[in-house]
């Protein structure tokens, strides 16, 4: 086996940089990062609503009037 050969494990590697922007947000920020901000720093999308998602597919949204 030569000594050379590297191992390149993708998903590891991605983790890593993910935890090295949220370091990096977290170090020059003076208080806590905020849910939100945690997940803007990560790339994370917010959830879909049920309703909006029934709307995307072409369904229409049933709502429920109270009154």
């Amino acid at each position: 086996m030569d000594p050379d050969v590297r191992l390149h494990d993708h998903v590891a590697m991605a983790e890593i940089e993910l935890y090295a922007e949220l370091l990096i947000a977290v170090a020059g920020s003076d208080r806590r990062l905020t849910y939100e901000e945690i997940d803007i720093v990560l790339g994370v999308r917010r959830a879909v609503p049920e309703q909006t998602r029934r709307r995307v597919r072409g369904r229409p949204v049933r709502t429920r009037h109270l009154g």
